[in-house]
């Protein structure tokens, strides 16, 4: 085996683990007998699992970034392109449910690679720029477009989430749910929203 295969066969087999025990359960012991090579070689190559679950989080966070910011990337009717941003998640968690567990997991090594709320809110911010441009043509503020940029991802990413381990309804059903309350409510939304029963002041 080369070194190139055994650095790819190193992150598989890590990979598979981080997914089932997450960072903290997983020792690079471990990685190494599921591997069948002896602890050296992993530090020969990564210097320790803090190396390994980093790269390995990084290919993570490329590939979904890829696949959500590629489906916003053709322009479409802004109801379009809320469906294809949720058929993406659930087609990244459908392809690569063990790299998706892992985005989802809290880690402080991930915090130098990428969490998944930040790749959220890069997600997010490309949103924003959508939202921006119907808020204007809605007589709505476009200051607030972030704030439900922030929303409209987070709510599809929660679900995703949720789908993860569920896996019913279908795919496409959940994208459409999704679509039915995200483009619903902001068909609906009111210029200036304030509470139905405002808290009373506080002395």
């Amino acid at each position: 085996m080369t070194a190139s295969q055994r650095r790819e066969q190193l992150l598989a087999v890590s990979r598979s683990l981080f997914a089932e025990k997450g960072f903290e359960g997983t020792s690079v012991e471990e990685i190494a007998a599921r591997a069948e090579v002896s602890k050296p070689v992993v530090y020969e190559h990564f210097g320790g699992k803090e190396g390994i679950y980093a790269v390995v989080v990084d290919r993570e966070v490329q590939a979904l970034t890829g696949a959500l910011i590629g489906s916003l990337a053709e322009s479409g009717h802004p109801k379009v392109l809320v469906e294809r941003a949720s058929l993406a998640l659930l087609d990244y968690i459908e392809r690569n449910e063990d790299g998706f567990r892992i985005l989802v997991r809290d880690s402080p090594v991930a915090q130098a690679t990428g969490t998944f709320s930040s790749l959220i809110g890069d997600v997010a911010t490309q949103v924003q720029h959508l939202l921006e441009a119907q808020f204007r043509a809605n007589g709505l503020a476009p200051r607030t477009a972030p704030l439900y940029a922030q929303m409209l991802v987070g709510m599809i990413a929660l679900t995703g989430q949720y789908w993860l381990d569920a896996r019913s309804p279908k795919k496409t059903e959940v994208a459409a749910h999704l679509v039915n309350l995200a483009w619903n409510g902001l068909q609906g939304m009111e210029k200036r929203p304030e509470l139905t029963e405002p808290r009373p002041k506080t002395s």
